[in-house]
């Protein structure tokens, strides 16, 4: 499957897998999707208890975030 990207990104990336110990640009951008994917997922599975979420309230609230 291909995936395209603008020629300018593409050459970013090109410079940033020569610092790294990635062999090839599709090599590095899988490793990327995988850490985003994974990071989205780790933030959905983060539930707050309706305790935490008062906290956090009251601490907005405090900062002049909410009335």
């Amino acid at each position: 499957m291909k995936v395209e990207v603008p020629d300018e990104i593409y050459r970013k990336l090109e410079e940033r897998v020569k610092e790294t110990s990635f062999s090839s640009v599709d090599e590095y951008v899988t490793y990327i999707l995988r850490e985003v994917l994974a990071s989205l997922e780790e933030e959905e599975e983060e539930v707050f208890s309706e305790e935490e979420e008062e906290k956090v309230k009251e601490r907005l609230r405090a900062l002049g975030y909410l009335d």
